[in-house]
């Protein structure tokens, strides 16, 4: 039974994956690119730092299966299917990014600041070329956490016709198939555990070439 199930849905499974990875892959660069510069900029403008992790943190709180209703009805991002869910992913996904950007930035030691500034280096010279390699192991665990969580919240995107693995969630639980409904957890979890393996095993790469230079 197992075999054949494997035979008749493997494709499938295939596909459902390749639908969800691009999702996921999709939200996480665009949350990433919005996350960083807000990260950034709440460094340097301390009293923007409660209004933008206060949205964060209220996008976080919002139900998954609520955000994907509530984005139906709006113009432009809104509607069934791919668009909808990847705007709720990348909402979902700013929080981590956003704080471990201030974080790793804020914890930069002040006396290497000071040895840049002694050096002439301008404010966005010592941001780019100090700041930020130093605070990359910091801001990529943040990544790793946003990627986690766009990867199970993915899985409710079937419900508005994105694809994707919950596919054969949504199927499986219609229809009492606990072979369906592993079908698209198993991969989603192997997709999960692959991330943070990968994303986690770059962060420990960079901190250790940060205690490296630290020490010279």
């Amino acid at each position: 039974m197992e075999d054949f199930f494997l035979i008749k849905y493997g494709p499938e499974i295939l596909d459902r994956t390749g639908e969800h990875l691009f999702l996921v892959i999709i939200s996480i660069a665009i949350a990433v690119l919005i996350g960083i510069p807000l990260g950034i900029i709440i460094t340097r403008r301390p009293s923007l730092r409660q209004p933008i992790l206060g949205f964060a943190n209220v996008m976080q709180t919002v139900p998954s299966l609520a955000m994907f209703g509530l984005l139906i009805p709006l113009p432009i991002i809104g509607g069934i299917g791919a668009v909808p869910a990847i705007v709720a992913l990348t909402l979902y996904s700013l929080l981590p990014i956003i704080r471990n950007t201030y974080t790793g930035i804020t914890t930069v030691n002040p006396s290497i600041r000071e040895a840049g500034k002694g050096m002439g280096m301008t404010d966005r010279e010592l941001l780019f070329q100090v700041e930020i390699p130093l605070a990359m192991g910091v801001i990529l665990a943040g990544v790793r956490v946003a990627a986690v969580i766009a990867i199970g919240i993915a899985t409710i995107a079937a419900a508005i016709g994105a694809g994707g693995l919950g596919v054969f969630i949504f199927r499986g639980i219609s229809v009492v198939n606990d072979q369906l409904i592993l079908a698209g957890a198993v991969p989603a979890a192997a997709i999960a555990l692959l991330a943070d393996f990968g994303i986690g095993s770059l962060e420990r790469y960079l901190m250790k070439g940060k205690v490296a230079t630290s020490k010279h």
